[in-house]
Parts: C-alpha cells; sequence; structure tokens
C-alpha cells in the first residue's frame, strides 16, 4: 500500500491519517521531452511512468510516497523521457465532455445549467456538421425549441461563438483548480 507522508521539511516525516489532510493531487500534467504539454494523467498513471524510468518529475506536491521498497516524491509535473511524437495540424475530436467544459456547463442560449445536451447550431439535417465551430452546449428545452430551425429563424443565437478548445480547457478537468506548479508549464505564469 502506498501511502503520503508530509514534505521532507517536516522534522517528523510522520505518515499523514488522512489524504486530504496533505491535498494529494489527483492529477499530474505531462510534458513532452520538448515541455511541450501532452496530457493529465491519474496519479498511479504517472508513478507508473517514474518508476519505469519512462518520465521525470519536474515539480513535487510536497508529499512523498512510500511503498515497501521504493519512496518517490509526490508528482505534480512529469516530463517524459523518449519524445512522443504530435503530428503537426492534430485537432481534438470533438466530445462531449470538452464541449462541455469549453462551454462552461452552461446552456448557449439560456445559460441554463440542467439537463444538458448538445446542439447542432446547424442542424444536421440542413448540412451541418459536428465540428467545433457548429456544437455547442444546450438545456433540453432550449434544444427542443429550436429543433431543426436556423438560429437565425427563430431568434437563437449561441451567447459565445463556438471554436475549439483551448488547451487549459482540454487539459484541466471542470471544477479542478489549475495547479500553480503547472502554471508556468501552461504558459500562464505570472512575474
Amino acid at each position: 500500500m502506498i501511502r503520503p507522508v508530509l514534505s521532507e521539511d517536516d522534522a517528523s516525516d510522520r505518515i499523514a491519517d488522512n489524504y486530504e489532510e496533505v491535498c494529494v493531487p489527483r492529477q499530474v500534467l505531462v510534458l513532452n521531452t520538448t515541455y511541450e504539454p501532452l496530457n493529465v494523467c491519474s496519479l498511479r498513471r504517472a508513478l507508473i511512468l517514474l518508476i519505469k524510468e519512462k518520465a521525470e518529475i519536474l515539480e513535487s506536491a510536497g508529499i512523498k510516497i512510500h511503498s515497501e521498497r521504493l519512496t518517490l516524491p509526490m508528482p505534480a509535473v512529469i516530463r517524459l523521457v523518449s519524445h512522443v511524437r504530435v503530428p503537426p495540424g492534430l485537432r481534438r475530436r470533438v466530445s462531449r465532455r470538452a464541449v462541455l467544459a469549453r462551454d462552461g456547463f452552461r446552456c448557449q442560449y439560456c445559460g441554463s445549467t440542467r439537463q444538458l445536451t448538445l446542439d447542432h447550431v446547424i442542424p444536421v439535417s440542413r448540412g451541418g456538421t459536428s465540428t467545433w465551430d457548429n456544437v455547442v452546449t444546450s438545456c433540453s428545452t432550449c434544444n427542443v425549441k429550436k429543433g431543426a430551425s436556423l438560429p437565425s429563424e427563430i431568434g437563437m443565437a449561441p451567447k459565445q461563438r463556438p471554436r475549439p478548445p483551448s488547451l487549459i480547457e482540454l487539459l484541466v478537468p471542470e471544477g479542478y483548480e489549475l495547479p500553480i506548479s503547472w502554471q508556468r508549464y501552461l504558459g500562464l505564469a505570472t512575474a
């Protein structure tokens, strides 16, 4: 069993009784060898990459993780040892999770946060496609009201123009506060 302990600065090096007491990060930022953000993975996956020496720790959470035979700093940001080729112009597929995250989990017509679905701004029956610039978050009421109509026909335009999601919207799960240790790797560091 792996248990976190308080930071190495803590002279007692005591084992934490509760994960929440030490703010155990549930997600770890993964960078390519070029320091380009690739993904966010679970703590478990990051530890496996570190143990197999496929990644190195760039930022830790100030907590040590102990197993029967190993002690590691708890990673917050890791960098892969081998380069992962990302094809130029690679676009992420449109997915329900990514559209909802991009739109802040709010209906783009009325602002509701209940019974959310996806809506094609230009309906598929009228030649619309499932692309980032044509799919928005909609509550079921607005989706039924709009139906197969064009926004101009019934005066229902999305509050924001649909667009591909930003890197942060794709990497950081909704409701997850962006860790300070990630900011400089995502180009958000403040002076």
